[in-house]
């Protein structure tokens, strides 16, 4: 009996009789017709119940869930369901999804003929790392009359892990084939520098650095030919992931610290993918979760299983901390990859001798954020002056964010600064446009 359930179906034909009651006082032939109506009412309410659960096994059915969910992306939940009963059957289904979603008003209804299978999906977004738990798949089966359902329960318990994002990371393999590429708006990067690694001989196209004209080919070939040199590899590539309070901030549901750590994650597929070594490191009050710069085959899953662990501490960050810890660390010159925020010129300011300290042996990119709301207070038309307030003070800290990127390049540092949603476009391309001018 613990599987039965009155449908709302039954309450409001209950209702109906019981309005044919009220009617019967002041008109007594209804009385007859009342009564009739509550034994029809009983005898369908056990009829259908004897359809309903005269099977055992009326339906089949399966949660079929993704190996791992990927952190921030959109995963699909697959769920198939068979209906064993001899007649069309309409299905509830409320799974019981990881209390993380939030999702409290989940139903999804489903008309299954006879005999036939339904496969449907439904996605789920998550914006943090960790353990999610799957409780039961409750399905709710009632008959055409649909007075009373029943309900079947499959696969109570299932355990998933979501990891930094891995869902786009075949999107970015464009980038690892060819420099040349366009997505999202981002311009295309021409190579503006070799190496001494020669590959081939081709024939001059404009465009191409008049520098790597071959002039013995050209007197052969009758025609201009130039030098083609392949991209300098197994250079050693580390992401500096900050931990600290600043990295705590929300956008869109994730953390910058969540999208520093997919951007890792994206861009150390791109490294290996090119021939390059990827190593990455976290600090904010002591550096951790070391991974030596490498091109192995199992370093990608090494440096997912380091990403999938990593949170943030709430402490103010030691630059000094890491200066001292990528002086005697890394002993040969590396492009560094430090993600972290400053959101004034005083802050940047405090840790710049040790910023400094690091781009004179290592080529230094700082990755840092803008704000996406004082983005749009920005871009949006006043029309009070509380809004105009508003935009002058989004406009003061953007200004001071390019104070600081100013800042930076008079010391050799390069910048990304961009929105947190195009972390991963933007990232991978400088990554690309250094190894195209050869600036390592």
């Amino acid at each position: 009996m613990k599987n039965l359930y009155i449908n709302t179906r039954f309450f409001f034909t209950m209702i109906g009789v019981g309005i044919l009651y009220v009617f019967a006082f002041f008109f007594p032939w209804l009385m007859i017709v009342a009564h009739i109506f509550l034994i029809l009412c009983f005898l369908a309410a056990m009829v259908d119940c004897l359809f309903v659960f005269n099977q055992k096994d009326g339906i089949l059915a399966q949660r079929i869930l993704p190996e791992k969910l990927s952190n921030g992306d959109e995963n699909p939940v697959k769920i198939d369901i068979k209906n064993n009963y001899s007649f069309k059957i309409k299905v509830k289904v409320i799974d019981e999804i990881p209390f993380q979603f939030q999702k409290r008003d989940f139903m999804i209804e489903k008309n299954i003929e006879s005999g036939k299978n339904s496969f449907f999906q439904y996605i789920l977004e998550p914006k943090e790392r960790g353990e999610y738990n799957f409780g039961g798949l409750n399905i709710f089966v009632s008959s055409p009359l649909g007075f009373i359902s029943k309900r079947f329960t499959f696969q109570k318990d299932a355990n998933l892990s979501a990891y930094p994002s891995f869902i786009h990371l075949r999107k970015y393999e464009l980038m690892a084939i060819q420099s040349e590429f366009l997505l999202g708006g981002i311009k295309k990067i021409r190579k503006l520098g070799h190496t001494m690694e020669f590959e081939q001989i081709k024939e001059y196209v404009p465009g191409d650095d008049i520098r790597t004209i071959n002039w013995k080919a050209t007197s052969k070939a009758n025609r201009l030919m130039v030098n083609q040199f392949q991209d300098e590899k197994s250079q050693r590539i580390f992401m500096l992931i900050d931990t600290g309070r600043t990295m705590k901030m929300p956008f869109n549901g994730l953390s910058l610290l969540d999208y520093s750590i997919n951007a890792t994650m994206a861009l150390s597929h791109i490294i290996l993918k090119k021939g390059d070594r990827a190593g990455m490191m976290t600090f904010s009050k002591k550096t951790e979760n070391k991974i030596a710069a490498e091109n192995k085959s199992g370093q990608l899953r090494k440096i997912s299983e380091s990403l999938y662990n990593i949170k943030t501490d709430f402490f103010e960050s030691d630059f000094n901390r890491l200066y001292q810890d990528v002086k005697y660390s890394l002993n040969q010159r590396s492009l560094l990859l430090l993600f972290t925020n400053f959101e004034t010129l005083d802050g940047l300011n405090r840790q710049l001798k040790y910023l400094r300290g690091i781009a004179k042996n290592h080529l230094l990119v700082i990755v840092f954020f803008k704000n996406s709301e004082l983005q749009t207070l920005i871009h949006k038309n006043p029309e009070s002056m509380q809004e105009i307030y508003d935009e002058i003070i989004a406009e003061k800290f953007e200004f001071e964010k390019k104070l600081i990127i100013q800042e930076l390049r008079k010391y050799g540092i390069y910048t990304v600064y961009t929105l947190p949603e195009n972390l991963n476009i933007d990232v991978i391309n400088k990554y690309l446009e250094i190894k195209a001018r050869g600036i390592l």
